[in-house]
Formats: C-alpha cells, sequence, structure tokens
C-alpha cells in the first residue's frame, strides 16, 4: 500500500497560503491594469467631448 503522509494543520495552511500567493499577486496586478485603464478611457472621452464641444463652437463663423 502507498505510505499516507499525515500534515499538521499548520501545514496544511501553509501549503495552502503558498499557493494561493501568486494567484492573488497576479489578481491585485490585473485589478490595477484595469483600474489605470478605466482612468485611461475617462481621461479620453472627456478629452473628446471638449474637443466636439470646440468643433460646434469653431463652426457658427463667428469671432
Amino acid at each position: 500500500m502507498a505510505e499516507i503522509n499525515k500534515l499538521s494543520v499548520g501545514q496544511v495552511l501553509d501549503k495552502l497560503r503558498r499557493d494561493d500567493g501568486p494567484k492573488n499577486a497576479k489578481t491585485s496586478q490585473l485589478e490595477r491594469k484595469i483600474r489605470t485603464t478605466e482612468e485611461e478611457i475617462q481621461r479620453l472621452r472627456a478629452a473628446s467631448l471638449r474637443l466636439k464641444r470646440g468643433h460646434r463652437g469653431g463652426t457658427t463663423g463667428r469671432d
């Protein structure tokens, strides 16, 4: 029969935490990228609106 290795609760918790470590780091890194991308989208939308408003104001020909 195969030998059964028993681990203490602390050892099991350490193994589980170790396995979750890279996933959590990767998740937080992806969340930061998402947040940065969302901020960039908001900035570009605001710039687009400013350009559209400026363009409309300039087409009347009145100065």
